[in-house]
């Protein structure tokens, strides 16, 4: 089973070059499984299970924090895919966190941003597009030649990945978003993450509400200063 895994800042247009794509691979007679995970709400699986008929489920993290949760349920999540006999299963996450990259070994990360976002937003995203092994730029049609390249330079200079442009409502260059699924690997287990989480779980992290770093401990540091370790 091939292993795609979709990340991007809210409202790039993630599920529509999901939908996209997965229009095209049934088409090839291939057997998808969907799952998207989210914090509070998501309808996504239900739109893929009724347009597409396709298996598919939604997760809501909650309290946690989004890219934690996907390292915990991802495990099981491949176990139910493999179960609905899917050969190729899509992953579509919250992609809020800037500091973390759901991509794990032997899959496809696919990351989607939008051009209308700023042409400075591939230096923002950090592993989320570094980590990443394609880049899909979506709504090129809302902006001028020159921003598409400028944009396009700039997600290069984070990341040497092919970097896919689309209009994805009219499925422009879709296919080719389709034949890097069809050159990806299977997955192998057991499964990794792919890169390196952040530094350290902070007291942030666990639920610690004081404002200033003197009130915290592990890796903090202040307005001026270098990360440094203080406490136990």
């Amino acid at each position: 089973m091939r292993l795609i895994i979709c990340a991007g800042p809210p409202t790039s247009g993630k599920t529509t070059v999901l939908k996209q794509i997965s229009k095209r691979l049934i088409a090839q007679g291939r057997k998808l499984a969907y799952l998207k995970e989210d914090v509070r709400f998501a309808d996504e699986d239900q739109i893929f299970r009724d347009e597409l008929g396709i298996p598919a489920k939604a997760t809501f993290t909650g309290e946690i924090c989004p890219d934690h949760c996907h390292v915990l349920v991802l495990k099981d999540a491949v176990d139910w895919a493999m179960k609905q006999n899917a050969d190729i299963f899509i992953v579509e996450t919250a992609g809020l966190c800037l500091r973390c990259a759901p991509y794990v070994e032997n899959s496809m990360g696919v990351c989607v941003l939008e051009v209308t976002s700023g042409m400075d937003l591939p230096h923002k995203i950090g592993p989320m597009l570094s980590l990443a092994d394609v880049a899909v730029v979506t709504k090129i049609d809302l902006v001028s030649q020159a921003e598409r390249e400028v944009f396009r330079i700039n997600i290069t200079d984070v990341a040497d990945i092919p970097v896919i442009e689309t209009d994805a409502l009219h499925g422009i260059n879709i296919d080719r978003i389709v034949q890097e699924i069809d050159a990806a690997s299977e997955i192998e287990e057991p499964l990794f993450l792919r890169g390196n989480p952040p530094l350290c779980v902070c007291t942030i992290c666990v639920g610690k509400k004081e404002i200033g770093w003197e009130k915290h401990f592990g890796v903090v540091r202040g307005l001026d200063t270098d990360p440094f370790y203080q406490g136990e």
